[in-house]
């Protein structure tokens, strides 16, 4: 019984072996015959176009070619996908005459496409057909194309589409990142398109965004003794209060983890010490307008603190805290 399922189990590894090789393979002849000069020629023709770039399918090139759409958009380039179904009920009302679209189709034969090629034309769009077949009806009804070589699908039967999809998926990746290097996309530019993910938030959230200011703030005189500042330090739950003279210059930091070393150096006559001689002396601090990524990183630096003063013109205005940042996604 054992030898049974063993067995059994072994012939499942030998399928899946065999679809992984399959696979590889045919990706690897669409990597070995791709056409360097035709899709450069292609992206020079989009960084020519005064429109914008439209990707249409039907089926899964249809779920293709909204990812391309997508991914384009996202680094740097205007496009938008275009349902081939949708189109000839309305939609294709923003297609203008400046567009190119690309129409996606392995066989190169989709009839939905095909019949969309002349309303297309009508509104003075540029076609490009992405297919496998360069001897298809939709190559002779566009007005340029690129084939994505490739042998045949991973299914027994050639059918479903598999090695084609990622083919297609392929092209687009590489239109997207061709673009951004040829447009020379820079990376505050590609933040702006992506202000609510980690990297966005990153490069966009500032100390001023996050700190604690005004009433929230909590501070204290140099004169003060501890005793007189553990209510202030206990109710503005921060981890620290800030000494400020006068002119709310920062003179020094006391934080939770100083309080117990105190109660442990100078024990119950602690309370009794002023701040001046109990705070620490020239701490980090950072400025309101600086990445509030980059004051996490601050904070990690050397000796790991989890509470920031922040400085503005020589004159403290906020702290920052480490739990506030982690909490923002950052």
């Amino acid at each position: 019984m054992n030898m049974s399922v063993e067995s059994k189990s072994c012939e499942k590894i030998e399928i899946v072996k065999g679809l992984v090789e399959d696979f590889r393979a045919n990706i690897d002849y669409l990597f070995t015959h791709f056409d360097y000069c035709l899709f450069t020629k292609l992206i020079d023709r989009i960084l020519t176009c005064k429109g914008i770039l439209i990707f249409a399918g039907v089926g899964k090139s249809g779920v293709v070619a909204q990812k391309i759409a997508a991914t384009v958009t996202s680094s740097g380039t205007k496009a938008l996908h275009l349902s081939a179904q949708n189109a000839m009920h309305g939609d294709i009302g923003i297609v203008g005459a400046d567009d190119l679209v690309f129409l996606l189709s392995k066989s190169g034969e989709t009839d939905e496409l095909l019949s969309l090629c002349p309303a297309l034309r009508s509104k003075g769009a540029s076609l490009i057909a992405i297919v496998a077949n360069k001897a298809s009806r939709l190559v002779c009804a566009c007005d340029d194309h690129f084939v994505l070589p490739a042998v045949r699908e991973l299914c027994p039967f050639d059918i479903v589409p598999t090695t084609s999809s990622l083919a297609q998926l392929i092209f687009g990746d590489l239109l997207a990142t061709a673009l951004m290097k040829y447009k020379n996309i820079s990376l505050d530019e590609f933040i702006l398109n992506h202000p609510a993910g980690r990297i966005g938030k990153r490069q966009t959230v500032r100390v001023r965004d996050l700190m604690l200011s005004g009433d929230k703030m909590p501070t204290c005189r140099p004169s003060n003794c501890l005793g007189e500042v553990l209510v202030e330090l206990s109710n503005k739950q921060c981890g620290c209060i800030c000494i400020l003279d006068n002119e709310k210059h920062l003179l020094g930091i006391f934080t939770d983890g100083d309080l117990r070393r105190s109660l442990q150096t100078y024990g119950v006559d602690s309370l009794e010490y002023p701040m001046h001689e109990l705070m620490t002396r020239d701490p980090r601090s950072i400025c309101p307008d600086i990445l509030a990524y980059e004051a996490m990183q601050l904070m990690e630096d050397g000796r790991p603190i989890t509470v920031l003063a922040v400085v503005e013109k020589e004159k403290c205005v906020g702290v920052i805290k480490m739990h506030d940042i982690i909490q923002a996604g950052l």
